[in-house]
């Protein structure tokens, strides 16, 4: 009887873990800085922007991020519309979606502030262009939050004209105001990777409105790929910048958490910055900000440290050949070739992708190949950057996504 009874007891079994609800991943960002608006500008009178983004990530439910993050006064945002691009000013109508924030049509944002949109039913496939139409209501704007280099046209008119399928007598603008990222709810295997850097990321040089950028090659890699086709890419190059010092925009260290830790759903970050330092702490013809290649190698660690403190995974990008740059010396192609051997060597990071090695000439590798170079020794072009971007190992990405 005893063994029997025994039989009879409940036997536990585990419960199959639910699966993990979908989340929020970015699929298009910039990285914002300050910039001082001029006389007639923005908030001189009812102005609608229409800013045009290229996604990586596809998804069928959005939101969008604005900024006043410089900002020294609140920003009233009138009214925004999200729709599919038609090319230049014009939007396909049927995708057009009305945004709200918190169920209201405007919102004012506050100096030092960002504001995210409610999620709203626009299906986006990978590599879409999206239109974003933001109505800036006349105020006081003495400085605003934007990207400077967008090689990307973008369109303003006067007027509230967001609804509008086109823009009659628009003018053409090349920077993005106001407008900081673009989200989509993705199954939550699904992540992010930010490419952090300066001009060489931001894609100074690519052909204009070709997304051309090495980021822009890296994201359909990875869609083709299907072991890493659920990562976005977040463009957060900044033309100029630096690691220690500000420039054009504050300095990565002081931007990373902004810029990186703060994006949705970020998981990977590829850190390709610190030439801007070297050529004018080298400078021949006028030093300034001088630093060293320690100086930098800590900077580096910080990002490193900063990085893995939140999850995320750090590659290290090193740095591309300089010499015969405006800006280039001995002493200062003696500190890159020092930065890269910490890239290449160091356990604090979780990867490497040699740019430098893709993109150098064998006959002479502390230049560009020729056929990559822009003119300036400095910047790629366009197949430079196919080049870079092809020249990354997806298997850094390829491991099982938590």
């Amino acid at each position: 009887m005893f063994v029997l009874a025994s039989l009879l007891l409940p036997v536990a079994f585990a419960a199959a873990p639910k699966p993990l609800p979908d989340h929020w991943v970015g699929t298009w960002a910039t990285a914002p800085f300050a910039q001082p608006n001029k006389d007639g500008g923005l908030g001189s009178t009812d102005m609608t922007l229409r800013e045009i983004v290229h996604v990586s990530l596809g998804g069928s439910y959005t939101r969008i991020v604005l900024t006043n993050e410089f900002g020294t006064e609140p920003l009233t945002i009138g009214a925004v519309h999200v729709a599919l691009s038609s090319g230049e000013t014009s939007i396909s109508l049927p995708s057009a979606n009305a945004v709200t924030f918190g169920g209201k049509p405007s919102i004012t944002i506050p100096p030092g502030a960002m504001a995210v949109s409610d999620g709203f039913a626009l299906t986006l496939k990978p590599f879409a262009d999206v239109a974003v139409s933001l109505f800036i209501p006349a105020q006081k704007i003495s400085q605003i939050s934007m990207h400077g280099f967008a090689d990307q046209s973008n369109y303003m008119a006067e007027g509230n004209l967001v609804s509008k399928s086109s823009l009659d007598g628009a003018k053409e603008f090349n920077i993005w105001d106001v407008l900081k990222g673009i989200d989509v709810k993705v199954p939550a295997e699904d992540a992010a990777i930010v490419t952090f850097g300066d001009s060489i990321t931001d894609g100074a040089g690519a052909t204009k409105n070709a997304n051309a950028r090495w980021p822009d090659v890296l994201a359909k890699r990875l869609q083709e790929n299907k072991k890493t086709s659920g990562l976005g890419v977040l463009n957060q190059g900044i033309g100029g910048n630096r690691i220690l010092h500000d420039g054009t925009g504050p300095n990565a260290l002081a931007r990373f958490d902004r810029d990186v830790i703060a994006q949705s759903g970020v998981k990977y970050v590829v850190v390709l910055e610190s030439i801007n330092d070297i050529g004018h702490a080298f400078d021949p013809k006028k030093t300034y900000d001088v630093v060293s290649a320690d100086d930098l190698i800590q900077g580096f660690t910080q990002m490193a440290e900063r990085a893995h403190a939140h999850g995320i995974k750090i590659i290290g990008a090193t740095l591309t050949p300089y010499v015969g740059a405006g800006y280039s010396s001995p002493a200062g192609e003696a500190a890159r070739q020092a930065v890269n051997a910490w890239i290449r060597t160091s356990n604090l990071l979780d990867g490497v992708v040699d740019f430098d090695k893709i993109t150098q000439d064998p006959a002479n590798p502390a230049m560009f190949l020729p056929a990559y170079d822009r003119g300036d020794h400095l910047h790629p072009k366009d197949a430079g950057y196919k080049a870079m971007g092809e020249g990354v190992d997806l298997k850094l990405f390829e491991e099982k996504k938590k």
